[in-house]
């Protein structure tokens, strides 16, 4: 079996390694598209009017998404439990408070758990806002605190078929780079995060792991084209986030924002589309399926990412690969859906695969969803050069440097948060 997993392992990494290099890099062999105007409605009505979009046309997207994308999010609930597993006040040589909160999922026959850390400023006193997203490696990898947890997905790692935990994961600050708490805690900001596998194993075929096994009817046989997996799950997780949130004084819920890199930014984006209790959604460098437009045929496509990751979609959105230019909706549709909350892409010059001109006219294709409210798109359709922000009610920004979260893309959110919310 250990061979058997060794070699599903090798053969998937050269793979998706054979896409990358085999990707179209050329905006030259861009093919011409024709994109959907997110101001008309199915039968051709031209949206006139607020009413008309929110009324109508956005219900029509929000279906188009969750059945062709995503996956429908059961509208069944499930109940969930919070327990404080700890809470120091003294985190970061007193500067912030850091809380550790045991989720229970439960059905009533079986449960799941996950944790959160939440880490908030001591100062200034009162609600603060707070930025809320998933992590890659484990709340333990993003500080080197000793106390913080392990995830409670390492106690699944009896099944040979389930993702194996390695030492390197179990190392604490292993991914600190991307959670500087010093830097946010300091600008006055929050931090809620929680390791995005302890809500779905992030490998196809591990639903029976994964929040999606606690609601009524699950059937991991289900060929349902608009059966919700990975990203779907994820985003649901993100909402119970700000359902705990909700219950802490010194979180300001007028101020939440949802951030994800990478497929946590694709999942930042639906969760934001379908929780206007994120009243500003960021996007760093999240590609295909994510903010960068489809069409655009460039690096990662719905061709490779629907055969490399499955699971991360409906089944539905696997009738589009190698028919990209066919897909009847595009990813400025799902940046618009989140008007007239606030919207900030961030891309990485080097991070050809995610595609960042494609990340950028998005944005710029969503604008006039916005500017029907009153507001200002990105106002250009000129992708800006390296660290050269926008920050209207859409922002965006490249730099310079590879797939990743650093310090620069931090004070750029916090930037636009500091604009728009204080």
């Amino acid at each position: 079996m250990k061979q058997c997993i060794f070699l599903f392992v090798v053969v998937f990494s050269v793979s998706v390694l054979y896409a990358q290099d085999n990707a179209n890099y050329d905006e030259s062999k861009v093919p011409a598209y024709t994109l959907s105007d997110p101001l008309t409605m199915k039968d051709g009505t031209k949206v006139m009017s607020i009413k008309q979009w929110e009324k109508q046309r956005r219900p029509e997207l929000m279906a188009v998404f969750s059945s062709q994308m995503y996956g429908r999010t059961p509208k069944d609930k499930i109940k969930v439990t919070h327990e404080t597993v700890s809470e120091n006040p003294n985190f970061l040589n007193g500067k912030a408070t850091l809380k550790q909160v045991k989720f229970v999922f439960t059905n009533g026959v079986k449960k799941q758990e996950a944790i959160l850390l939440l880490v908030l400023p001591n100062e200034p006193k009162g609600k603060v806002p707070v930025f809320v997203g998933y992590n890659f490696r484990g709340n333990h990898s993003t500080h080197k605190d000793p106390s913080i947890e392990y995830p409670t997905f390492i106690r699944l790692q009896t099944s040979p078929d389930h993702y194996r935990w390695d030492n390197n994961h179990m190392e604490r600050g292993n991914n600190a780079s991307c959670w500087n708490y010093e830097l946010i805690i300091g600008r006055g900001y929050g931090v809620a995060t929680m390791f995005y596998q302890d809500i779905y194993p992030d490998k196809p075929n591990q639903e029976d792991y994964g929040i999606v096994s606690l609601f009524p009817g699950y059937d991991p046989t289900s060929k349902a084209p608009d059966r919700w997996q990975a990203i779907g799950a994820w985003a649901w997780g993100m909402s119970r986030i700000l359902d705990y949130l909700e219950t802490q004084k010194r979180v300001d819920m007028k101020k939440i924002i949802s951030t994800g890199h990478s497929r946590l930014g694709k999942t930042s984006l639906w969760a934001g589309a379908q929780d206007n209790r994120f009243k500003i959604v960021i996007s760093n460098e999240s590609g295909c399926g994510g903010a960068a437009l489809s069409k655009r045929i460039y690096g990662e496509t719905v061709t490779v990412i629907t055969k490399s990751f499955p699971h991360w979609f409906c089944p539905a959105f696997s009738q589009y690969a190698y028919n990209e230019l066919n897909i009847p909706f595009d990813q400025h549709e799902l940046i618009a859906l989140i008007a007239p909350r606030k919207v900030y892409i961030a891309s990485a010059e080097e991070d050809r695969w995610a595609d960042p001109k494609g990340e950028f006219l998005s944005g710029y294709h969503a604008g006039p969803v916005f500017e029907l409210y009153g507001l200002k798109g990105l106002g250009t359709n000129v992708q800006p050069p390296n660290h050269q922000p926008i920050r209207n009610d859409i922002g965006y920004h490249v730099r310079a440097g590879i797939h990743d979260v650093t310090d620069y893309d931090w004070k750029c959110f916090m930037d636009f948060a500091d604009k728009h919310l204080k």
